[in-house]
């Protein structure tokens, strides 16, 4: 086998390892789907495209090891689009998730989080009311603000250590009521609504705030706001990988693509540097 099959078939098998860090991406985006973010579509084009370069790889890699022709020009031809695919993919989700964050708050560990600052597709998606009703059912069952609570020595813990707390994006927009409406603190879920005077008449979430367990600020604008920046923190880290794995995916493509075309010249007998016609000897004169 040349060299240059042996270069082949290592760069296959890399490609092969990052597909699966792809794939591993894709499923943690599936996880967070099922347990936190509760968005259950954004994870499948990721995971298609590292099954697809995971096909492909071994498809060169075979082509590489019995020296089958065919099998290398479905690698570079697939390999090409999947590259493409990927590129799209990652301005996609940087596009998407481009708008909005949490605002500070006074003498608070933990950020507000409003649904005017974030605009573009991924907000109408999540604002639309059947999509919605997924998410907060999916919320709901996941427990995230029944999992807020902490006591100690039996104690739960006070305002101040409450105030200080970092909060997830879904904790603090879906759990608590906003800071604006002035609720007084019982305990990390319930809120005494009759001392709320500050931001009722400003904040449309204040009366959304419910102290039942099964609704809380679920119908809040806040919640949609925290689980946007929720996605966007979560699409952002797998994105920062795909980076890096695109940067090495091209590299791997170029270089397969200088040995397979060295492969072709061996093939055709056409020794480096040397013109592929020759030049005729001249007959000698008859005199």
């Amino acid at each position: 086998m040349r060299a240059s099959n042996h270069l082949i078939g290592l760069l296959n098998f890399l490609t092969f390892l990052l597909s699966a860090v792809i794939l591993g991406g894709g499923i943690w985006l599936s996880s967070r789907a099922n347990n936190t973010d509760c968005l259950k579509f954004l994870q499948w084009p990721l995971i298609v495209i590292g099954a697809a370069i995971m096909v492909v790889s071994l498809a060169g890699f075979t082509g590489a090891c019995y020296r089958n022709t065919f099998l290398m020009w479905l690698y570079l031809f697939a390999m090409f689009f999947i590259i493409a695919a990927l590129v799209g993919f990652i301005i996609f989700a940087y596009a998407v998730t481009d708008k909005g964050s949490g605002r500070p708050v006074m003498n608070k560990g933990y950020l507000e989080y409003y649904l005017r600052d974030y605009s573009g597709w991924l907000k109408d998606r999540v604002v639309d009311d059947e999509y919605w009703a997924n998410i907060r059912s999916c919320l709901r069952d996941s427990k995230v603000c029944s999992k807020m609570g902490r006591s100690f020595n039996g104690v739960p813990e006070s305002f101040e250590m409450f105030s200080m707390r970092k909060l997830s994006p879904i904790q603090s927009g879906c759990c608590k009521p906003p800071t604006d409406c002035g609720f007084v603190y019982v305990n990390e879920t319930l809120w005494n609504i009759e001392g709320g005077t500050v931001g009722l008449g400003t904040d449309t979430d204040c009366p959304r705030w419910s102290n039942d367990q099964q609704q809380l600020c679920y119908q809040c604008d806040s919640c949609k706001a925290g689980v946007l920046d929720s996605l966007k923190k979560s699409w952002r880290k797998v994105s920062v990988i795909n980076i890096v794995v695109l940067i090495l995916l091209v590299i791997f493509y170029v270089i397969g693509c200088a040995a397979f075309r060295n492969n072709k010249r061996i093939d055709n007998d056409e020794p480096y540097g040397e013109a592929r016609m020759t030049k005729a000897q001249p007959s000698r004169i008859q005199l």
